[in-house]
């Protein structure tokens, strides 16, 4: 009877123990277990096949499931795609007035496109407004071939970008998405939310893909957005959508509300609708639980400085941001942690303290604080230079 009892108590042990870890996993990112969707109502099942929600400026992961399950992300694929543009824009290698040349393979693809022609001349800006509102295949493919000389070439640049910026469940086999014969072109909502946190950082890029409708040629062509939260959610300003048989229904969504800008990424969504619902419940959600606490890089105080050929230092503060409970942030207070005096020499730009930041008593984060400028070491010859000066002049 003692064996039963104890067979049948370890049999409770362990059941109870698989669910409790079960409900401990369930719905929460393996980068970010902590308490942040303790609260969320979210519920994908049979309707996407992962999500991820983030804060843009920090990175703060507010909601993720199945986060770094690889799957086609259709035309999502062009974030990548956009920064790569961006960065070279960036380094001047073009300009958005610079016109380029549509080569007869970037004339020749099909999907989304806006139906460029071999031999057509058309502006860089022009081309990045039909990839970014009309998610053209045409025009991405013109920007790659700008960029790196063919579009094969560009890919070797898409994935060692991706390899810089860490991303571990990406690869790529085009500029466009287009995945009818692709075997290794996948990404995961983990990858696509760091793409687009790059991405956002041109800020041009927004103004684009926060537009409902535009036009090209003179007006002659009209581009209008593949992603209705742009029209239909407050504060949408972006980012990508894709759709294809293989992929299901993907999108980036960016939208910002006050100083907080968030990022949605669902992947794998049985239709437009569900895929745009999500996308708006992983935003609502995000909104009305969190804010984004920020404070500028600010002078602080100054200090003494001892044997130093200046008598005090100019402090200054780290930029600090955070994310955090709505109901908290009120809450934060800073304490800072400054030595009463320095001695010399000094560095400009050294760390002697910080900033410390609570909230009810438990620290949430630090900031240093640097000197402003450097002070050197007083020599003999000054000293003594400074003595005779102050006699002289009484």
């Amino acid at each position: 009877m003692k064996k039963i009892i104890s067979i049948m108590l370890i049999i409770i042990i362990t059941f109870s123990f698989s669910v409790l870890s079960f409900a401990e996993s369930k719905g929460k990112s393996r980068a970010d277990i902590d308490s942040f969707y303790a609260n969320a109502d979210i519920d994908i099942s049979g309707r996407a096949k992962a999500v991820y929600l983030c804060e843009a400026t920090t990175g703060k992961v507010l909601y993720a499931e199945n986060e770094f399950d690889s799957a086609s992300p259709a035309s999502v694929t062009k974030i990548m795609t956009l920064l790569l543009v961006c960065e070279a824009i960036d380094a001047g290698r073009f300009s958005l007035t610079d016109t380029v040349r549509v080569s007869a393979r970037a004339a020749s693809m099909g999907g989304s496109q806006v139906f460029l022609e071999e031999g057509e001349k058309i502006s860089v800006e022009e081309l990045l407004k039909s990839a970014v509102i009309a998610s053209g295949n045409d025009a991405s493919v013109a920007l790659a071939e700008l960029t790196a000389g063919s579009e094969a070439a560009f890919v070797k640049m898409m994935n060692a970008r991706a390899a810089e910026l860490g991303l571990k469940n990406t690869s790529f086999e085009n500029a466009t998405g287009l995945d009818d014969t692709t075997v290794d072109h996948y990404s995961c909502p983990a990858d696509i939310a760091a793409m687009s946190r790059e991405l956002i950082k041109h800020s041009y890029i927004l103004d684009y893909s926060s537009t409902w409708q535009d036009s090209i040629r003179n007006g002659e062509f009209t581009l209008t957005n593949t992603n209705r939260l742009v029209r239909y959610y407050d504060g949408c300003n972006g980012l990508k959508t894709g759709s294809t048989d293989k992929a299901g229904y993907c999108i980036s969504a960016t939208a910002k509300r006050g100083n907080m800008q968030l990022i949605a990424v669902v992947m794998g969504a049985e239709s437009r609708d569900v895929r745009n619902e999500i996308a708006r419940e992983l935003l609502d959600y995000g909104f009305a639980n969190y804010a984004l606490y920020e404070r500028a890089e600010q002078f602080v105080e100054s200090v003494p400085v001892v044997r130093g050929v200046y008598d005090s230092a100019q402090l200054y503060s780290a930029r600090f941001s955070i994310v955090i409970d709505k109901a908290k942030i009120s809450k934060i207070e800073m304490i800072y942690d400054i030595p009463e005096r320095l001695e010399a020499p000094i560095s400009k730009g050294s760390e002697v303290g910080s900033i410390i930041y609570k909230v009810d008593g438990e620290q949430i984060g630090t900031s240093p604080i640097y000197v402003n400028d450097s002070v050197e070491k007083i020599s003999m010859r000054v000293v003594f230079s400074r003595i005779l000066q102050r006699i002289i002049c009484g």
